[in-house]
């Protein structure tokens, strides 16, 4: 039995393990390492483990697992959209689950020094790798229109230009506590609002410098390409970007897309489906939103993989 959790708890713990029906000595990958909670609960359900996370902190901070793991974790420092070259690498044909939870991790936001947040004043960073181009670089190099463009597909936020605005001749902006002042300057902002106005800044950046839609596209490929026939697949995602990426990858793999009308006829599949039909959205209930505030906006699916071969990327 491995040691008592961590205080990050993953959020939709107990449907994960129970959409993935682990059984004794089955090899699962956790796409999304963090703080080990979803890695612990397979390993404490039997399987043996091949955990993802390109944040070297995580990967550092989880070598006392590993060890305790006694050989049944294997932590691998790269990004999950590389879990099939860096299986293949150590001669791992196939797996029987991918559990990826998408997006930035507890551990990352409630770190100062890391910049993901605007709770606690720290550096304007949030590289999930620690490296490339900084929060900092993006809000004080890019020019406005090509900000306002980030806010506006990564954030959604409405008033993308006015923020790029004021981002810009507010520069040079180098804390979490300057940007998000600027935002709320920008906007308009009460302290009793239930959402700061720089929520969706912050995020919108934070989606651009890590490539984080792109990863997680690149991520499902290479999961169905890993995954042995039989296998799961449960992805939790936060919010509606994460979330439209992953049900169309799993409508278009299950064989699930539109019948088609008299305006648009169907077409007939050209492969045959990589996925199962994915079980229905799985969300918090009223216990774990008390416990986690955070898992407010998480959806989890978990699809099973079939016989047919993969259908790789750019192809539906």
């Amino acid at each position: 039995m491995i040691a008592p959790q961590p205080p990050h708890v993953p959020v939709l713990i107990d449907e994960v393990i129970a959409g993935l029906a682990i059984a004794g000595g089955e090899r699962h990958v956790d796409a999304t390492f963090g703080a080990g909670g979803y890695t612990r609960a397979m390993l404490d359900a039997g399987a043996r483990v091949i955990a993802f996370d390109r944040d070297p902190d995580a990967i550092r901070e989880g070598a006392p697992l590993m060890a305790e793991a006694d050989g049944a974790l294997t932590l691998i420092e790269a990004p999950f959209s590389a879990m099939a070259s860096e299986l293949a690498a150590r001669d791992i044909d196939a797996v029987d689950g991918v559990t990826m939870d998408i997006g930035v991790s507890s551990m990352q936001l409630d770190r100062a020094d890391r910049g993901f947040s605007f709770q606690a004043d720290g550096p304007l960073d949030m590289r999930m790798s620690q490296s490339g181009e900084s929060a900092a670089d993006f809000v004080n190099t890019a020019d406005e229109a090509a900000i306002a463009d980030v806010l506006f597909h990564y954030g959604e936020e409405p008033r993308s230009r006015r923020v790029a605005k004021a981002i810009v001749a507010a520069r040079p902006i180098a804390r979490t506590s300057e940007l998000a002042a600027v935002v709320r300057r920008a906007l308009g902002h009460r302290p009793h609002d239930k959402k700061d106005p720089a929520t969706r800044t912050f995020q919108a950046i934070r989606i651009h410098l890590n490539r984080e839609l792109d990863e997680l596209a690149q991520g499902l490929v290479a999961a169905e390409r890993v995954l042995r026939p039989g296998g799961r697949l449960a992805v939790v995602t936060f919010h509606s970007l994460e979330d439209r990426i992953v049900k169309r990858f799993l409508r278009e793999r299950s064989g699930g897309e539109p019948a088609g009308s008299r305006h648009r006829p169907a077409i007939a599949p050209s492969r045959a489906p990589s996925f199962e039909p994915p079980a229905r959205a799985v969300r918090p209930g009223e216990a774990e939103l008390a416990r986690n505030p955070r898992a407010r906006s998480a959806t989890l699916r978990v699809a099973m993989r079939t016989a047919a071969a993969p259908w790789g990327e750019g192809e539906s």
